[in-house]
This record gives C-alpha cells, structure tokens and sequence, in this order.
C-alpha cells in the first residue's frame, strides 16, 4: 500500500488524487517540498509506486502512495481507513484525478501541428480529433463528478478534524478541456 513510512505526528497532511503524473505529480512535487506529508493516490499502483520512488529520488521522502480508484466505494473507503488510523485527520484534499471522457481518434504529426497554437486553437483541435461515446461521456461523470464528490464526502470527517487547527481545505482541479465554447 504505502512505499514510504509515513510520519502519524506529521503536522499537516495531503491527500492528492491522481497524482502520479502531470499537475497531481507536480502538486506533490509543491506540497511534500513546504514540509507536508503527502499521500499520493493513483489508480495503477505500478505508475503510483513509481511517482513516490521518482519524489524520493529528489529527495523529499513525505511522500507515501495509496491506491486509489474513485469510482469505487470500497477503495474509497480503504483511503479514508488509512488515513483515519495514520493521521486521524486530513489537512488538504486535492481533486485531480480525472479522465478526459472522450475517445481519441489519430492525428497524424499532432506534435508539429500544435506547435505556435494559442490555448483555443488546441482546444479546437483536440474538439475535432475527440469523439464522446455515451460510454467514454458516463465514465467522464463517474471520474469527474461522482469520483470527486464520493472521495470528498468520504474524507470530509477527517478534514473536519483539521478544523480545530486552521481547518482542512478541498482543492478542485479542472481544465480548459472543460469549457463549453460556442
């Protein structure tokens, strides 16, 4: 479960979804540097283990792994198990994990074609090289809406236990990808 020892007497502790790679790995990379214990939590527990070795390898060793799937209630559960019997609380939950809800269909010389693009012209390009299937679009709201709302209903008592010492706070992260354009 965890690849690190975390420290139960850690003055503050973080919880952040996703965070094997991208914003989430870098959000660790930011928290585990100002001195909080850092629980990276991803799906695959290779590429999570993998995360924590590569923080080690930097040198900040607050950083344990749990897995975690946020569709999944037992998982969830197996999340708030752990830190209630570590830490008794939780200090900052971050909401990254998320799946693009859509399918990905080739571009050819993608890298070449983005180069020199403004935020709007990706966000064009990648609109006319996705497709949403009712599949990829229910699997979107299981991740990014109900997977962010179950994981922090799960944790909300142990960020409430932060609230006697300046209280716990949720972070939500989103993306351009997001955004409805006409």
């Amino acid at each position: 479960m965890a690849a690190a020892t975390p420290s139960p007497h850690s003055a503050r502790v973080a919880v952040v979804t996703g965070g094997n790679k991208g914003i989430g790995l870098e959000v660790c990379r930011q928290l585990a540097s100002n001195g909080i214990t850092v629980v990276l939590t991803a799906r695959d527990e290779k590429r999570g283990a993998a995360a924590v070795e590569e923080l080690a390898d930097a040198g900040l060793s607050g950083v344990v792994f749990h897995q975690l799937e946020v569709t999944d209630a037992q998982s969830i559960a197996r999340l708030a198990g752990f830190l209630k019997a570590w830490f008794g609380k939780l200090d900052i939950l971050v909401n990254n994990a998320a799946i693009g809800g859509v399918q990905s269909l080739p571009v050819e010389n993608v890298g070449e074609k983005i180069k020199g693009m403004d935020a709007f012209q990706m966000a064009e390009l990648m609109r006319k090289s996705c497709r949403e299937t009712n599949d990829t679009a229910k699997a979107g709201v299981q991740t990014n809406y109900y997977g962010v709302k179950n994981v922090t209903e799960a944790l909300l008592p142990l960020l409430l236990q932060a609230s006697s010492s300046g209280g716990g706070r949720v972070v939500n992260v989103s993306s351009d990808f997001g955004l409805l354009r006409e």
